[in-house]
């Protein structure tokens, strides 16, 4: 019985935090490939602030949905972390702005579009969706959506073994009216 409950578990959640996860770390750096970018506009060129705002939550988003895929003891856990990585895409910027006044750890400034088809105010939105508060808002729906599915499985397992031991209990001891 329950195998059927761990292929449900929630894999599907946990491949799709892998990939955004792994977007959230890579795209500062391959985003000036194609003129989606922050400052400084040049491909993998690593600064702190890419490293506290992109790369360290990215990789924690990838590493909570690899543990989401890979055990089912560890899959709330790895949904939490992934909630957490993207609940920084998104507050991260402005926390670091507050926090610290003076500091190199910035996300830069978005570039302005330019040679790309797209208007430089519509690009400037698409880079803020896409690096930060879209990217992070979507790693928190299948970090919570894996720990919704976890806590499920997790239910129904043990709901499962209390009928398996009544059902024991009863052969046992005879049927109760």
């Amino acid at each position: 019985m329950t195998a059927p409950m761990d292929v449900g578990r929630g894999r599907a959640a946990g491949a799709l935090l892998i990939l955004l996860g792994a977007w959230g770390a890579l795209v500062p750096f391959i985003g000036p490939y194609f003129g989606y970018a922050y400052t400084p506009d040049k491909a993998w060129a690593y600064t702190s602030g890419r490293l506290v705002l992109s790369v360290a939550p990215g990789a924690a988003a990838f590493l909570g949905g690899l543990m989401v895929v890979g055990s089912g003891r560890v899959a709330a856990a790895g949904g939490f972390l992934a909630c957490l990585a993207g609940a920084w895409f998104v507050i991260g910027a402005p926390v670091m702005d507050l926090a610290g006044r003076g500091s190199s750890i910035s996300p830069g400034s978005p570039l302005n579009g330019s040679g790309t088809t797209i208007g430089s105010a519509a690009m400037r939105f698409l880079e803020h969706l896409g690096f930060f508060y879209g990217l992070g808002i979507v790693i928190v729906f299948f970090g919570a959506l894996a720990i919704g599915k976890s806590a499920v499985t997790w239910a129904a397992g043990d709901r499962d073994a209390r009928a398996d031991s009544f059902i024991g209990s009863e052969r046992e001891y005879g049927r109760v009216y």
